[in-house]
């Protein structure tokens, strides 16, 4: 039952974050064709900030909520309650903190901006626990439902603004509006309602595992959000925009194919979390399966990365495009950083957690302080150097925990990176020394590659291929039977 049930999460999931995702790519390319670097230099200034926040006002009280065996009204209710006052609580430090962060970069606009932005912390403070609840149920229909028309209509929105001049604003406004419509959608399609009672015994229960989260959390989203700082201080809001559009595109991929899976199997898996054996055996095929879909995906994006911004973006923003190419790379190891937190909370170490994010946020700091003295390109050669560095502690507390050590890890992941390479490689010579036109470029390549690597998956049994055949199949025979019997 559980294994169906994660199955049909998975491809929900999958759904929500592909078509969530791609109306983003679409909507984002045409935002910069009709805003400038430095509009989305200004959002990257304050999202740092805005980030921050929105990781007080959850402070992990989501997933101790989905992580909770035996959730009662009572806890969810506490839950509610327990958002909303950190929510109105991180907004207020946001709007009093806006001058001195404005002071900071030496730009004025950020202090309305901020203060204007800010509110999506308050309005996503909403909808935390019908998220929670949803995530519970493995029902991720229902969010693709609530997402996908969030997304579509700010996007819209956005986009006429954009067109009308108003600069960074249009960004300001779909954000807002973009929570505002999932948290409705969410209230409409998840019927729970909160009532009037908040138990301090369950705030503590759920704030001791959450807390711990929270903290690991504020200081991952520091240090994540540290090297736009540090560019938009050093170079200016034009640099800092072209490193957060690069970002920005970097994050839809990867998000798509990591969040899909790792929404599904932390909720899915918590309920196995005193089944070791069980634990590891599914984390292996979550990993091979993950790895499967981002290698060639993140590989494939760094090799067409120039023809995708000749065909789609004007000349000023083809200076993200090395950036664009590095943050690939630098991203190759996520899907083991991710799958090796989510082993900690699933075991309820919180505490391994925390000191994890803090050992990373040192690294940071320290690989930070020498890189940026070479510029943009020294900061993104630093952070694939980080990445290899931080996985040795993040699948350390793996092997302790249920067994799956480093070499397990690696020999999991091998294969599919392998073909990547084999795959990629013939491919950005072409695009390189090709002197056709880049959309030729790109039409030629993308399918060519995509037959080769699952030519090879399927030549050589590899089985992760097997285990996302058998996903998607699964889940397609039980579209068919549903349709079936309507």
């Amino acid at each position: 039952m559980l294994k169906s049930r994660t199955i049909t999460g998975v491809f929900w999931s999958f759904l929500e974050q592909l078509s969530k995702r791609g109306i983003s790519i679409i909507v984002t390319l045409l935002l910069a064709r009709l805003l400038i670097p430095e509009d989305f230099g200004l959002l990257a200034m304050m999202a740092v900030f805005v980030t921050v926040a929105s990781a007080l006002m959850d402070s992990g009280i989501k997933q101790a909520v989905i992580r909770k065996k035996d959730a009662t009204q009572d806890d969810f209710n506490t839950a509610f309650y327990t958002n909303l006052a950190l929510g109105a609580f991180s907004y207020l430090i946001l709007f009093l903190a806006a001058p001195l962060i404005a002071d900071f970069y030496d730009e004025e606009r950020l202090v309305l901006l901020i203060r204007v932005a800010g509110l999506i912390v308050f309005i996503n403070s909403f909808q935390v626990i019908q998220s929670a609840i949803l995530s519970r149920e493995l029902n991720f229909k229902n969010q693709l439902k609530a997402s996908v028309p969030a997304s579509a209509i700010s996007g819209i929105v956005a986009v006429i603004l954009a067109y009308s001049g108003a600069g960074v604003w249009s960004l300001v406004t779909q954000m807002l509006l973009s929570a505002l419509l999932l948290t409705m959608m969410l209230w409409w399609l998840q019927r729970w309602r909160p009532t009037l009672t908040y138990n301090f015994n369950t705030f503590k229960e759920i704030y001791s595992f959450g807390y711990k989260l929270f903290l690991a959390s504020l200081i991952r989203h520091v240090g994540r959000n540290i090297y736009v700082l540090v560019i938009a201080n050093l170079f200016g809001a034009s640099v800092a925009g072209l490193y957060f559009f690069a970002n920005r595109i970097k994050e839809l991929v990867v998000s798509q194919l990591v969040s899909a899976v790792q929404q599904v199997t932390y909720p899915a898996l918590a309920t196995l979390q005193d089944n070791d054996s069980r634990l590891k055996l599914a984390y292996r095929k979550v990993l091979g399966v993950t790895t499967f879909l981002l290698f060639p995906c993140m590989m494939m994006l760094a090799t067409i990365a120039q023809p995708l911004f000749e065909i789609a973006l004007p000349a000023r923003w083809y200076d993200a495009i090395i950036y664009l190419q590095l943050m690939c790379f630098a991203n190759l190891l996520y899907p083991l950083h991710a799958i090796n937190l989510n082993i900690l909370k699933v075991k309820g170490r919180s505490d391994l957690y925390l000191w994890l994010a803090i050992y990373k946020n040192i690294l940071t700091f320290a690989v930070l302080f020498v890189s940026y003295r070479y510029g943009v390109i020294g900061i993104l050669i630093g952070q694939i150097v980080l990445s290899f560095i931080a996985f040795i502690p993040n699948s350390y507390y793996s092997n302790r925990l249920i067994g799956y050590s480093i070499k397990e890890q690696f020999l999991d992941c091998m294969t599919p990176l392998l073909m990547s390479l084999i795959v990629c490689f013939p491919a950005y010579l072409f695009v390189t020394f090709s002197e056709i036109g880049a959309l030729y470029k790109v039409a030629i390549i993308v399918p060519i590659s995509l037959v080769a690597y699952v030519g090879m998956a399927k030549i050589f049994s590899v089985q992760a291929y097997r285990e996302a055949e058998l996903l998607f199949n699964k889940r397609f025979k039980r579209v068919k039977v549903q349709k079936g019997h309507a």
